[in-house]
């Protein structure tokens, strides 16, 4: 049974995506649960996923290129991409001095309250005793 079972599997893997969809259609059509059984187990085997395990590879190689911020043969798009990130670095970095010039406002501008507060409260309890 079982080995009935992995030569319809793998026969369904070896004609593709459209073998699996039309089996669940048809699975859906005839009766339902079996479809959503198909279906569920197709998302869960990976089977339906984006890319197939060749173009997971190839994508996975593609990916790590750019994370590592390699180059994409392209010497002008490349000059412009770091340009650009080199841009926005400093753009960052001006936005941050600025909040923190902001903040550092702020934060002054509640402590010279909070002191002249505490003088006029300083002068108001002192001021009934002188009279």
């Amino acid at each position: 049974m079982q080995a009935a079972m992995t030569n319809t599997l793998d026969q369904l893997d070896r004609w593709g995506k459209p073998a699996w969809i039309a089996l669940m259609v048809v699975s859906f059509i005839l009766f339902w649960p079996v479809g959503l059984a198909i279906l569920a187990y197709l998302i869960w085997s990976g089977r339906m996923g984006c890319s197939n395990s060749s173009n997971r590879t190839s994508w996975t190689s593609w990916k790590s290129r750019q994370g590592g911020m390699g180059g994409t043969g392209n010497r002008a798009f490349d000059q412009h991409r770091e340009d650009t990130l080199r841009r926005l670095e400093e753009e960052a970095a001006e936005f941050k001095d600025f909040v923190d010039r902001l903040k550092f406002a702020k934060d002054q501008e509640e402590f010279d309250r909070f002191m002249s507060e505490r003088r006029t409260s300083a002068q108001t309890r002192t001021e009934p005793n002188a009279a």
